[in-house]
């Protein structure tokens, strides 16, 4: 998060990145200014129009693969493939441009956390060199390149960018996951009564995982004479009958898994098969700003807010985005309360966070690096 908050600055422009975890994106790092030199284990692309696809689960194949799924432009629908490359496969070719385009301008590359010994990657921070440009490098341990670094600091990242961050009077925001659900209730007529099925799905598919739901309770406060029910098995599905014209409220209670600092969330759904309610699409950056600003303002997750609702003549579709965590990187001097639950009043017992145990962001800058930064700005 120190990065993204870098970039916003205007600091840092750019990020190459050898992972393969998504979590530069997960971030909110602009994709335009990241280079994923080895691919990205939760992306697909397809290999016609290029659309990118990041998914919320593990795409279940490596070394660019055909994957179950297709493109969703109604003009292409081309078989997608993973991202990640084997140990045969050639690094990807718009990548590396990119990555060497910025390597040759930059003032400053950062090495941060590696080894700096897998070819050709290793060898693309010493472009800047050639051009005027520095090398500084944080590594735990010493790297084959050292010797040609403006800078070398043997320790841990992220005690160094919380000291680099304090001495330019940023702070490193937290992580915000948000998480997306898609709800379809589908029905039938039988005589005077109602066949309907509740489907709780992923907004990538029917087919596609929940890696963050472990379970779905379905209850109906206001009539006893439905009987509440837990869906355990993926994919989450009940099917029910019901009278046509009695109208009900369902209550759908997600129970998350590990990973998620709160155990559940509730979503109220009101069902009348006689009334047909509004179709809409929501600006959905604009709504999930406002949840990222109130689960911010407010240190507190399970919230949620529906982006989208799809009314057909047999069915009806919403698609919901919800805070399940809250990350934040605390240091002595700043001390944060663990993120809250409104919605259930509490949270896990082991709440995400960071730490830098005993630091003091502000005299644990070295002072080679205090030195180094006083009049350099990260251009990268």
């Amino acid at each position: 998060m120190a990065l993204v908050e870098l970039e916003r600055a205007g600091f840092l422009k750019f990020v190459i990145s050898q992972n393969v975890d998504s979590l530069h994106l997960r971030s909110g790092f602009p994709r335009e200014k990241l280079a994923e030199l080895h691919g990205n284990s939760f992306k697909e692309i397809c290999p016609c129009c290029k659309t990118e696809y990041l998914r919320d689960f593990e795409i279940e194949t490596i070394g660019l693969k055909d994957t179950p799924r297709r493109c969703s432009d109604k003009n292409c629908g081309a078989r997608l493939k993973d991202t990640v490359l084997d140990w045969d496969d050639a690094l990807p070719p718009e990548e590396m441009n990119l990555a060497t385009e910025h390597c040759r301008s930059a003032d400053l590359v950062l090495c941060l956390g590696t080894s700096l010994q897998i070819t050709p990657a290793c060898n693309m921070p010493l472009m800047s060199i050639k051009n005027g440009g520095r090398v500084a490098i944080v590594n735990l341990q010493a790297t084959p390149k050292d010797k040609k670094a403006s800078l070398v600091i043997h320790g841990l990242v992220d005690k160094v960018i919380a000291g680099v961050m304090s001495k330019l009077s940023l702070r490193i925001p937290p992580y915000i996951r948000t998480d997306f659900v898609q709800l379809t209730l589908r029905h039938s007529l039988k005589k005077k009564c109602v066949r309907w099925t509740l489907r709780v799905t992923s907004i990538h598919g029917l087919r596609a995982p929940l890696p963050f739901l472990q379970s779905v309770k379905v209850s109906f406060p206001e009539r006893p004479d439905l009987k509440s029910v837990v869906l355990k098995e993926q994919p989450f599905s009940l099917q029910r009958e019901t009278s046509m014209n009695k109208p009900f409220f369902m209550l759908l209670t997600l129970n998350f898994s590990d990973g998620c600092s709160c155990l559940s969330s509730s979503i109220g759904w009101p069902v009348d098969f006689q009334k047909r309610k509004d179709s809409f699409v929501r600006d959905r950056a604009l709504v999930l700003r406002e949840l990222y600003s109130a689960a911010q303002r407010e240190s507190c997750i399970g919230q949620q807010e529906i982006l989208e609702r799809e009314n057909l003549p047999r069915a009806e579709t919403s698609i919901h985005g919800i805070v399940t965590n809250i990350v934040r990187y605390d240091t002595e001097d700043e001390k944060l309360a663990p993120p809250k639950n409104d919605l259930m009043n509490h949270s896990r017992s082991n709440p995400a966070k960071r730490h830098v145990e005993g630091t003091d962001c502000h005299s644990s800058l070295p002072k080679k690096l205090k030195y180094f930064l006083k009049d350099k700005k990260l251009n990268c």
